[in-house]
């Protein structure tokens, strides 16, 4: 009997064998369908397109950028991996966009800076870990190259192109600079641009700072941004990506910029890193059709906003609001552990950065209605107002979403008015939450109807909303106090120092003129005194500096004292046409190559690969971080030590020759009161000389550490740049050991 229930158990398991098959692989087919679904499908014209499930007009996207994960620095993997899954899996966002310098390529010294396959393997794990912990489809991840990513690549494909054949843009097969992704809700298309503006052959830091937009990329970028126009009935919300803010980026070869095509497209927001939290928290930078383009020598905007962004709107039948868009520099994961999110809300752009390094996150506010009226882009807002083309639907309800790890139980929305000089609470009630997918993952979304005509006011700040939520377990959490403007109107903020010089200045703009009036300056420094002296037969002596006090007389004085010192005069005027016309040095610009290439103030000029194999001047305007520095901190304090020098002997000269009696008018009054004054600095003790050679000792330490890290950072020495490193050195040693003695 127990045979025979054998058999017939055995019967039934060969019987249902194929049936468990076909479930298993119908259950596979469903998955992958599944999968399909929730990370967007190809339409017709091979455009990828996602499908939000809010359940509202309403996404929301996820940003971070500058991971720099580094085999000296195993901490940053680790949080990330620790900390991103689980935040992404409470956060669900439709995108993550990862904005450059995935990886930190330097040495623990952090002068030798290229690729290291090392970082690269850790970065791939770990991305593979915190796409299976956050639950999220490893589709909807983009990762961009950052100028780290690129260091001593000498082209795409290589060997040592790392980023290719380890970040998820190169597993995904996403091959070229311009890469998209259009996020769709039932009233709205989100279309999502991002950029790759690397150098095409990227060399080794420092001199690999700048992003290099191509005349093609530019056409691929215009062509993409325009791929829903006119082909959609829904309105289209564009955002780009990229990893280079517009400060830190160059021209193409046709003078054309990014600002020029986001301008044309009007894009909401461009959204970038590269320049980390240290500089500041605003490194937020509008810009507007009214304001010079860069092509046209736009070096410096002094405000967060240009002068005059803000103008009455044209309201005739078809008119447009004016091209706007804002530029948000995002914090670091490197140092600062920051995390973006980024909402869209019915056509409102809103973003909360968030802190993981100094406190956990369990309850996440982003307000997504009314916008901050520091950040919004007022020609659009104001447009709608003016005109009178606002969608009550957008703008009846104060709205919020709310990310937590436990079951929220309120929401508050407060309402204060700030005109008295204090902040007195004018609005408080409780906002109703929306059902829908998004509640179970830990995103909630929160509205409050509200009769908005009543905080229309022509002060955009005078009105400020703050969230307060309250968990289940009690905790409170606050938003942060943000004015806003019914009206569209903008509230001023103003840069720091350090947020202006990195977001204010267009540096790539800044190179030439920076560097030719310096070196002018040098050229007439020593022209100008020898000049007067050959050509108009003058003579300007210490003499005749104390017989006509001036300061022109004085610096002529000096001047030609210096020009009566042949070895000097000529080694400054040749070293400086040395600088202008010759290789500054020559080192390993790529990775483990062994080739060399040599610099100059035009760029890195090096050998292309291709089948022509010619020269081509790469770098420019990156080389200005090696050039700039060495003649403005180097060059420029090495001629005023001369001079100072000069001075002194002459000086010294004359108090000797007073004293000793060799002077005709020994006893004239004047010139022994004269004596007396200069006797504490230009004595025996020469005290002026000694606080001079100490400005020569730090102008030695700087130029040395300069080598030192252009030796380590391209390996080299000596040999390979002579001129850059002996030239000022040995000129000055001359000056100051012929000055020591007088005759």
């Amino acid at each position: 009997m127990e045979s025979i229930g054998d058999d017939d158990e055995l019967r039934s398991k060969t019987v249902s064998l194929p049936r468990r098959i076909s479930f298993t692989i119908l259950l596979l087919l469903l998955l992958i369908s599944l999968s399909t679904r929730v990370s967007g499908s190809l339409d017709k014209s091979g455009r990828r397109v996602i499908e939000a499930r809010t359940g509202q007009d309403l996404i929301w996207v996820v940003q971070l950028s500058d991971l720099h994960f580094s085999v000296h620095h195993p901490e940053r993997a680790i949080d990330f991996k620790n900390i991103v899954g689980p935040a992404l899996a409470l956060i669900n966002p439709s995108l993550v966009l990862i904005t450059g310098d995935l990886t930190d390529g330097k040495s623990k010294d952090m002068l030798t800076m290229k690729l290291n396959e090392d970082e690269w393997l850790e970065y791939e794990s770990v991305m593979q870990d915190v796409v299976k912990r956050s639950g999220l489809n490893k589709s909807i991840f983009y990762d961009l190259r950052g100028n780290h990513d690129n260091f001593g690549v000498p082209s795409v494909g290589s060997s040592v192109d790392f980023f290719s054949k380890y970040s998820i843009n190169g597993q995904m097969g996403r091959k070229g600079n311009v890469n998209t992704i259009t996020v769709e809700t039932s009233e709205r298309k989100h279309l999502f641009v991002g950029i790759d503006t690397t150098m095409h052959i990227g060399l080794r830091g420092p001199t690999n700072l700048f992003g290099h937009p191509t005349d093609e990329l530019l056409s691929s970028l215009d062509s993409h941004l325009s791929q829903w126009d006119n082909q959609s009935a829904k309105p289209v919300a564009k955002i780009s990506f990229g990893h280079f803010p517009l400060s830190f980026t160059a021209l193409s070869h046709s003078q054309k910029s990014l600002k020029d095509v986001f301008l044309k497209h009007s894009i909401s927001a461009y959204l970038c890193g590269h320049l980390h939290s240290r500089f500041g928290k605003n490194l937020k930078r509008h810009h507007h059709s009214g304001g010079i383009s860069l092509s046209d020598n736009d070096l410096f905007q002094l405000n967060m906003r240009q002068s005059g962004a803000e103008s009455t709107s044209n309201c005739s039948f078809g008119a447009l609001p004016a091209a706007e868009f804002w530029e948000w520099e995002m914090g670091d994961w490197r140092k600062n552990r920051a995390m973006r999110i980024m909402a869209i809300d019915r056509g409102h752009v809103s973003y909360v950065d968030l802190d993981f390094k100094s406190k956990p996150q369990k309850t996440i506010i982003l307000p997504t209605f009314p916008l901050d009226s520091r950040f919004m882009s007022t020609s659009f807002a104001r447009h709608k107002y003016e005109c009178q083309h606002m969608i009550s639907s957008s703008y009846d309800a104060i709205r919020a979403i709310v990310f937590s790890h436990s079951l929220v139980v309120e929401v508050v929305a407060r309402v204060y008015d700030s005109s008295p000089g204090f902040d007195n609470l004018v609005m408080e009630a409780p906002m109703r939450k929306h059902g829908g997918d998004s509640s179970s993952s830990g995103a909630t979304f929160f509205s409050l109807p509200w009769n908005y005509r009543a905080f229309e006011d022509p002060l955009p700040d005078r009105f400020w909303l703050q969230i307060e939520v309250t968990d289940i377990k009690g905790r409170l959490t606050l938003s942060e106090m943000r004015p806003f403007s019914i009206n569209g109107l903008s509230s001023k903020v103003s840069w720091t120092w350090n947020e202006f010089r990195v977001m204010g200045c267009q540096w790539a703009a800044l190179y030439y003129p920076i560097l030719w009036p310096a070196l002018y300056s040098l050229f007439l420094v020593f022209l100008i005194p020898k000049c007067i002296i050959i050509v108009f037969k003058k003579q300007y002596t210490l003499k005749k500096f104390i017989a006509k006090k001036g300061p022109i007389t004085l610096v002529l004085w000096i001047l030609q004292d210096l020009c009566r010192m042949p070895v000097v005069w000529f080694g400054y005027m040749a070293y400086l046409f040395y600088l202008i016309f010759f290789p500054w040095f020559s080192g390993e610009v790529f990775t483990d190559s062994g080739d060399r290439a040599y610099m100059t103030i035009m760029g890195w000029v090096v050998t292309s690969s291709g089948a022509d194999r010619k020269h081509e001047y790469i770098g420019q305007p990156d080389v200005m971080v090696v050039v700039i520095p060495h003649v403005v901190f180097v060059v420029i304090p090495s001629v005023l030590v001369v001079c100072c020098l000069v001075a002194e002997r002459e000086i010294y000269k004359d108090h000797i020759r007073t004293v000793s009696g060799k002077k005709e008018d020994d006893h004239d009054r004047g010139r022994k009161k004269r004596s007396q004054r200069r006797s504490l600095l230009f004595s025996n003790r020469r005290l002026f000389r000694k606080s001079v050679l100490l400005a020569s000792l730090a102008l030695y330490w700087k130029h040395f550490k300069n080598c030192w890290a252009l030796g380590r950072a391209y390996e080299m020495n000596v040999v390979h740049f002579p001129g850059y490193s002996l030239v000022v050195p040995l000129l000055l040693l001359y000056v100051i050991c012929k000055t020591h003695k007088v005759p």
